[in-house]
């Protein structure tokens, strides 16, 4: 028996990957949050899996329901959106299931942040821009941040921000940046993406709270910060610069 925690991907269920589909198709249990993760992905089990929304279950409730599922040497995909290691809780899970001795797997799935790039139609690594990404949150209802993971600290450089779990906190971001950064630095939501009712809202540290509230955007949205959202006077990456060689394409190619 083993239990398979699945990345649904962001939402679109065409995204999810062949493993994890063919896992949910294997699988004699299916459980999943249905506040997150579309019906359509849980629709590849198979007519006799026993399907459980999970959104409602605390901790032990969801471990009850795997353990049973042990006892009958039963397989379990754990259906989580985007990709569990990402803000997926999986760490307790997994934590009580090696207490019970419990086989697992890990299938990825495609994260929020890479779909919200996707969906803007842009790179989030610009050269010379911004050559990193920083995945963080801010500090709401969840767990405490750790010390020294302050966002002022985590977006006090030009790297690309992507700020999950968050989107009530705008004006908190706000104070946090805009002493740094200045008013006018690029802002982008993304809600829901990849969904059908997907909305990409552009602004400012500055007024990008207001233009989310006229979209009554208050879950479901990624956050993403920095110039590379913006930026069009980049140069080339020396990735395919014609006078750059590499082990691929050596000198004696470029003559």
């Amino acid at each position: 028996m083993t239990v398979h925690f699945i990345g649904a991907g962001p939402g679109d269920p065409d995204l999810i990957t062949i493993r994890g589909r063919n896992l949910i198709k294997q699988c004699n249990y299916c459980l999943y949050a249905g506040s997150l993760v579309p019906k359509q992905v849980v629709e590849f089990a198979s007519k006799d899996a026993i399907i459980i929304d999970t959104a409602s279950l605390n901790l032990d409730e969801i471990i009850e329901i795997i353990a049973t599922a042990n006892d009958k040497n039963e397989d379990v995909a754990r259906v989580h959106s985007g990709d569990p290691s990402l803000y997926g809780a999986i760490a307790e899970q997994i934590r009580r299931l090696k207490a019970l001795n419990i086989a697992f797997e890990i299938t990825p799935g495609v994260p929020a942040f890479a779909a919200a790039a996707a969906a803007l139609g842009q790179e989030l690594t610009l050269p010379e821009v911004s050559q990193s990404v920083v995945l963080t949150r801010t500090s709401m209802k969840s767990s405490k941040m750790p010390r020294g993971e302050e966002l002022e600290n985590l977006g006090s450089s030009k790297a690309t921000v992507a700020i999950h779990l968050s989107i009530r906190n705008l004006r908190y971001i706000r104070r946090k940046l805009e002493p740094i950064h200045g008013p006018d630095y690029p802002v982008t939501v993304v809600y829901r993406v990849t969904w059908p009712d997907q909305k990409i809202i552009r602004g400012t540290l500055s007024n990008i709270f207001e233009k989310v509230r006229a979209e009554k955007v208050t879950r479901t949205a990624l956050i993403l910060i920095g110039p590379a959202l913006e930026e069009e006077n980049y140069p080339d990456s020396a990735l395919y610069d014609a006078n750059q060689s590499h082990l691929l394409r050596t000198k004696k190619d470029l003559n």
